[in-house]
């Protein structure tokens, strides 16, 4: 059987994929395609993501990108635990994963950019506020979302969980104030913890 291969560096989306295989402990290369060179733009990649864009993935015979696409695959491929095993619980996951990408990942990618990401002359404090303040509605239903059992899905640590919390560690590390959403701070303080994570991100 073909090694994994996963497109992308870890500063980018590619940070998701990378956590969900340390996870599911696969055996992958990760080839490190930037989002800022030419190396997306080549022939070769581009025959595996036409859109010039990381992550993506070749598993065997599969190219597949969109990186909560690939989480989802993976996790129902190696289930060892991150999957949820119901038609009810399988929407779920898809339901919030679909959720974060369209109602927080622009207003977080925006305070990351404008907080942290770029450099201190190109930053611009007004669309930084603007993003925070765009994110106040998500995660005022992911805080109740969190508040039974403190997991989006059941009473454990999953896919949802780990697609989700991936997209909000851009606010995170913008130094967006979440106290106000005490669910969601611990529960994105945790899951950023978490040793798959850790090691995603390159801090271990």
């Amino acid at each position: 059987m073909s090694r994994l291969k996963i497109y992308g560096i870890p500063m980018s989306r590619a940070f998701r994929v990378l956590w969900m295989a340390n996870e599911l402990e696969l055996d992958y290369e990760n080839v490190p395609i930037h989002f800022a060179d030419s190396s997306s733009k080549t022939p070769e990649y581009l025959a595996i993501n036409p859109n010039g864009k990381i992550p993506a993935i070749e598993d065997g015979g599969l190219k597949l990108w969109e990186s909560m696409a690939i989480n989802l695959y993976l996790a129902k491929k190696h289930d060892k635990g991150l999957w949820l095993n119901s038609p009810e619980t399988e929407a779920q996951a898809t339901q919030w994963s679909v959720w974060v990408m369209a109602e927080v990942e622009k207003a977080a990618l925006a305070v990351l950019l404008n907080r942290f990401f770029l450099p201190e002359d190109q930053r611009d404090p007004k669309v930084a506020a603007d993003g925070e303040r765009q994110l106040q509605r998500p995660l005022k239903v992911l805080d109740e979302a969190l508040a039974n059992t403190g997991y989006l899905v059941g009473s454990s640590f999953t896919v949802t969980d780990l697609n989700v919390a991936s997209v909000l560690s851009w606010a995170k590390m913008g130094h967006m104030d979440l106290s106000a959403y005490p669910h969601v701070d611990k529960w994105l303080t945790e899951a950023l913890r978490r040793p798959a994570a850790m090691k995603a991100s390159g801090r271990t």
